[in-house]
């Protein structure tokens, strides 16, 4: 690989991935609706471009000298944390499935040899706690949870079908949760971890925070460095027709995320359970797949909190002193 396409690159996942894909020595162009929001993009090229136009598509595919890239890496979509999933049910399928359907099959008109999607595991049912590790296939008969997870099957299928059309190599990976450094941590789309940490960072020692429901629902969260590290190795694998669950095996509930949160913070922080989207009740799945390729996690959630919360903790000291907190 000499040059990728990294599609949403100027959000928290891409912008960590075209990062590191220079650090490795490839050449990238990251496309987006707006910049990374935190530090500057790592991209050799950056065009804002609004990808739901197949037009749009076409620029972010032409490279300087005329050719296609080596591989798109297709992180661009409308999403958000559970509190935004459950209430734009409507810009989420529209937004992506048109970036998804004009960008890979652009791609593969143009010779694109390896493709990369981000889908999720909310393309499986609910899970009761404690069942068995659910393996990438469990997602049939489908039954997600929410409109997120269907868009996501969809566009999963989509990317298959090209690949089968036209010997495109794509890759499919189904994420959890993730979280690190430069995530969105207010505003409505930030994700769990997040803001936990903001919601402790802004609490006096002895306080309480809210969260929704009664904390009991089970989580998985993926430290980003460790999810980046994922998506090079099932790139590089040879797992045709064959998504990939790539997040950790260690599972905790909401209560116990806060906990680890307020540790590393150095607080003593209760709990108020509020009305407010939960979610499904547990998910387990299977990392068999994913390890298949030789990777392996290197954060433990407590490993990644602490690297996390003093982020969101300065921003959120930023935010104050500026008046804006």
């Amino acid at each position: 690989m000499k040059t990728a396409l990294v599609c949403g690159a100027g959000g928290f996942i891409g912008s960590h991935l075209a990062r590191e894909l220079v650090r490795r020595g490839v050449w990238v162009r990251g496309v987006d609706l707006k910049m990374p929001e935190f530090s500057p993009t790592a991209a050799q090229d950056f065009k804002i471009l609004d990808l739901r136009d197949r037009e749009n598509c076409v620029a972010a595919l032409a490279m300087p000298d005329g050719s296609a890239p080596d591989a798109v890496f297709q992180l661009a979509a409308e999403m958000g944390g559970m509190g935004y999933i459950h209430s734009a049910a409507c810009e989420i399928m529209h937004d992506s499935v048109l970036i998804n359907a004009h960008m890979v099959r652009e791609s593969a008109l143009r010779g694109v040899k390896t493709y990369f999607f981000s889908s999720s595991v909310c393309v499986y049912r609910d899970m009761k706690p404690g069942e068995p590790a659910m393996a990438e296939d469990g997602a049939y008969p489908a039954a997600p949870d929410n409109d997120y997870g269907w868009e996501k099957l969809y566009s999963e299928r989509m990317a298959f079908a090209h690949a089968r059309r036209y010997g495109m190599k794509v890759r499919v990976a189904r994420f959890q949760n993730c979280y690190g450094p430069e995530g969105t941590w207010r505003g409505g789309r930030e994700k769990a971890p997040a803001a936990l940490s903001r919601k402790v960072a802004e609490a006096h020692d002895g306080g309480t925070v809210d969260i929704w429901g009664d904390g009991l629902a089970v989580r998985n969260f993926i430290y980003v460095d460790d999810l980046v590290d994922g998506i090079l190795h099932l790139v590089g694998s040879d797992l045709d027709f064959a998504p990939a669950n790539i997040g950790t095996e260690e599972y905790v509930t909401v209560r116990q995320l806060l906990e680890t949160i307020a540790e590393v913070a150095g607080k003593k922080i209760s709990f108020r359970s509020v009305d407010g989207p939960v979610g499904v009740a547990s998910r387990n799945f299977s990392t068999a797949r994913i390890r298949s390729t030789g990777w392996a996690p290197r954060h433990s959630l407590r490993d990644g909190i602490a690297k996390t919360y003093p982020w969101v903790a300065a921003q959120v000291a930023a935010a104050a002193a500026a008046g804006r907190g």
